[in-house]
């Protein structure tokens, strides 16, 4: 790029979308109308080059610090890195196609030696900066707060339009205002902020504007009520309601044909729409991401049971967990009416308990074993027992359970336009069926599943005493097998990272050949085109692979096929290399593979169980996702790329006040959230959310941490008054424990478990229909946002997990319920929590 254009990047940025739209001369004009006409007319020319179709092949391989691969785009090949993918993709979106800006953009990406060594050369030529690490570091992880679902629908188009209005009250006072929107049946004025109104004010409103400009003679005034007021510093807007008391058909006759006639000159007033788009993104995003079970509680005649699961392809390994030996899903064992009816005598807020599980196997039947945090205190023999016996199997689960109210009628979730706009939008905004709704009618809650297992629980309860001749005892804890728990339906919601086609539950052995090596294990489940499967040993090669399978049992079943020696490709490896997702190879042989699974498939379809995209009954799916999100119990947040760093960019939440959402409200205004513990630590700035993001894939399961945080809201910055930790940053569980008893005397301690993963593409798809309407009357707009939302990388949960890590820690109930109740005033001991933190 031209160096006297490099102060416009920005601008160049924002207006590349638009380059082919037939009003880009006018858009251009108004977004750089401060850019002296000269310039504008370079922006101009400089925008036309970027945007030429490029035929040119890149090679980064030796240029860049990263690893490179093929890469095919239409027909062409590249070799580009991680980050320049993401930079070719995200320009391609831009401009539309593989242009002269897209090539440019992937030769300049941060890691690339010769941008760095650019940098370095002018870092080196300027004169050294003041410090300012004294200025304070919160600002730049503030991020909005937008609770999922909250926004309006309108039930008509509204229109900007400004226009002198004369109001008068119900004792015929008289005054002026001006309009800022109108509709049919709605007003938005703007008024000087000495006048005084409240809601439920009857006012008469005529039309000055309309009355000199179109004869319109309307001497009684039109009748509204004010439904909202905001106020500012300047002045007030009022929010009015038309009321229909006298009818005036001529008026509403010409006020439709106004708006109708002008909204094109004018525009509609869509700012609850790009809310809408912007906040249902952020749904899409986590929504197949968060690796809790909600479980959908049913209330008839005082008696609670679990009724729905809604499941992803990051909790379905924690919902399938709890299969028998023939695959039978007794998930509903962990949700008895006594553990409910527990957790509801909590205050709203606290509404919640600690599960730990296990499995035993024997004579190949599995029996289950669980117990609550309340149960384990209830039987103080078995307490110490259950927790060090448990934690010894490779079953072992800890499990975090939330309670949380629900309505059904929150399954309904219009879009935010009118009816009027299409046939298409009418359809889409009817409610749930009267079937569906049946079926809702009874759910009171939600229960939360979350599982919190990981190494560092996991050897802290191993430590505790066991005494195997006591073990016969447990069987207290245990669920029996003649007993089944109520049936939990099991439902996906379906969104656009789906997989084609059906998957079915199958385990059948397998042998996989790699190269002269044998590995021996079993399919999890099987579909067309592809098959999951469990190996005995773990997978040496890498992703792209290709292995034959033999499938000894399966092929005793049919004489038809050959099932030794079929080419399949490996997509996904899991973490611990032992579980493989492969997809049939294209080969002389892979016609007469989908024929088998095709026919085994059709000829078994009520033997086979299918992960539940078929619905029952259509949109139940939907329903019980739009219900979670309207009640997400913990912190979702949200991370963007801003050069060649992570940072947040919103979060979301429906939970009141709690300990959580009183630390990340520290140094926060109103309707944001401050991030700064999860990345600043007594040190300086941590590298989970940085080093997570760089080396996890899209679609794979999110990393989980845990984190420690010493709280004393009493202190003046953000670096005395927040100290985080990591866990493994500490050397023991001695310092970990010596952290929390500090943190206690000096304040609030506060320990937080953090799930993190890399986002897919968004699912545009879902939002189409507000995306055309958008389109039509600002469509730099609708680019703007969507390419907004396409740089959104991370996505996490934050889960409050103070109370457990306090009880692994030994620390006794009192400890506890102090911790959470505490003044947070308390005098400063000569051992400070840095001293501990610089401890080797």
């Amino acid at each position: 790029m031209n160096q006297d254009l490099e102060q416009y990047h920005d601008i160049i940025e924002q207006l590349k979308p638009m380059i082919h739209e037939p009003e880009f001369s006018q858009i251009l004009a108004q977004v750089a109308g401060s850019v002296p006409k000269q310039k504008r007319f370079l922006l101009k020319m400089e925008l036309k080059r970027l945007a030429r179709p490029c035929t040119r092949l890149i090679d980064l391989r030796g240029h860049v610090d990263g690893k490179c691969k093929l890469y095919e785009y239409e027909n062409q090949e590249h070799y580009l890195d991680d980050m320049a993918i993401e930079v070719f993709e995200r320009q391609v979106r831009s401009f539309g196609e593989y242009t002269v800006g897209v090539y440019e953009a992937v030769l300049n990406t941060e890691n690339n030696y010769r941008v760095m060594h650019k940098k370095e050369q002018q870092a080196s030529s300027q004169p050294k900066q003041p410090d300012n690490s004294t200025l304070p570091v919160s600002r730049g992880y503030l991020a909005p707060i937008m609770p999922f679902g909250e926004f309006a629908q309108r039930g008509e188009e509204r229109m900007n339009y400004s226009m002198s209005v004369e109001l008068f009250t119900e004792n015929n006072k008289s005054m002026l205002a001006t309009t800022v929107d109108l509709s049919l049946s709605g007003l938005k004025l703007k008024i000087s902020k000495e006048h005084r109104f409240k809601a439920g004010d009857r006012l008469a409103v005529q039309f000055r504007g309309l009355e000199h400009e179109y004869m319109l003679d309307n001497r009684q005034g039109v009748q509204y009520v004010i439904e909202s007021i905001d106020r500012n510093a300047q002045d007030q807007r009022l929010h009015l309601k038309r009321l229909f008391d006298t009818l005036m058909p001529s008026f509403d006759r010409f006020l439709e044909r106004f708006i109708h006639g002008n909204k094109r000159r004018y525009k509609v007033n869509m700012d609850n729409t790009f809310d809408a788009i912007h906040k249902k993104t952020y749904e899409q995003y986590y929504i197949p991401n968060f690796t809790s079970i909600p479980v959908y509680i049913d209330s008839t005649d005082g008696v609670f049971k679990p009724r729905y699961a809604l499941a992803n392809d990051c909790n379905r390994q924690d919902i399938f967990y709890w299969n028998n030996e023939i695959n039978d899903l007794k998930l509903g064992y962990l949700f008895s009416d006594e553990r409910i009816r527990q957790c509801l005598t909590y205050p709203k807020g606290r509404q919640e308990t600690y599960l730990y599980a296990f499995h035993h196997i024997k004579n190949e039947k599995v029996y289950f074993y669980s117990a609550s945090h309340e149960e384990l205190l209830a039987n103080p023999n078995l307490h110490e027992l259950f927790l060090s016996y448990g934690s010894r199997k490779v079953s072992w689960r800890v499990y975090k359970f939330q309670v949380q109210e629900v309505e059904p009628k929150q399954s309904h979730r219009p879009l935010s336009i009118a009816d009027s706009i299409s046939e298409s939008v009418k359809r889409q905004n009817q409610p749930p069926t009267p079937r569906l709704m049946s079926r809702l009618r009874h759910l009171s809650h939600i229960a939360l599943l979350t599982n919190v297992t990981d190494e560092s629980n996991t050897l802290c309860f191993q430590k505790l005493p066991l005494n195997r001749a006591k073990l016969p005892s447990l069987k207290v804890f245990g669920h029996p097998r003649n007993r089944s728990p109520e049936n939990i339906q099991v439902f996906r919601f379906k969104y656009a990272n789906q997989r084609r086609e059906s998957r079915f539950m199958l385990r059948s052995a397998v042998k996989l050949k790699v190269e002269d090596i044998i590995i021996e294990g079993h399919t999890e489940d099987i579909s067309t085109h592809g098959i999951k499967l469990e190996l005995k040993t773990f997978f040496h090669k890498a992703t792209d692979s290709q292995v034959q399978l033999s499938f000894p049992q399966l092929q005793k079943v049919t004489r038809k096929y050959d099932l030794s020696k079929l080419s399949y490709q490996v997509r996904h490896i899991s973490n611990e290399r032992n579980v493989l997702h492969l997809s049939v190879l294209n080969d002389e042989n892979s016609s007469a593979t989908k024929a088998f699974f095709e026919e085994l498939i059709k000829n078994n379809k009520n033997k086979l169980k299918a992960y539940r995209d078929e619905e029952d009954i259509p949109g139940i799916g939907e329903a019980l996702r739009n219900i979670y999100a309207n009640n997400v119990p913990n912190v979702a947040f949200f991370i963007r790329k801003e050069g060649t760093k992570f940072v947040p960019d919103a979060t979301a939440t429906w939970a009141n006040q709690n300990r959580l959402t009183n630390l990340l409200s520290y140094q926060a205004p109103p309707g944001e959230f401050n991030l700064l513990p999860l990345f600043e630590g007594f040190n300086g700035p941590m590298n989970f959310v940085q080093h997570t993001l760089s080396h996890i894939k899209p679609h794979q399961r999110p990393v989980m941490s845990e984190l420690f945080v010493a709280f004393d809201p009493n202190k003046n910055s953000a670096s005395e008054a927040i100290k985080s930790c990591y866990i493994d940053q500490f050397a023991n569980d001695d310092q970990r424990r010596q952290f929390i008893a500090q943190a206690l005397e000096q304040g609030q301690f506060i320990a937080l478990k953090i799930f993190l993963a890399r986002t897919g593409r968004p699912d545009i798809d879902r939002l189409q229909s507000e995306i055309n309407y958008v389109g039509v009357y600002a469509v730099h707009r609708a680019k703007q946002l969507e390419e907004k939302l396409w740089n959104i990388n991370g996505v996490g949960d934050i889960v409050d997990i103070t109370d457990l890590v306090m009880s692994r820690y030994t620390f006794d109930t009192q400890a506890i319920v102090n911790n959470y109740e505490r003044q947070l005033h308390h005098p400063q001991k000569s051992i400070e929590i840095e001293q501990l933190l610089n401890a080797e």
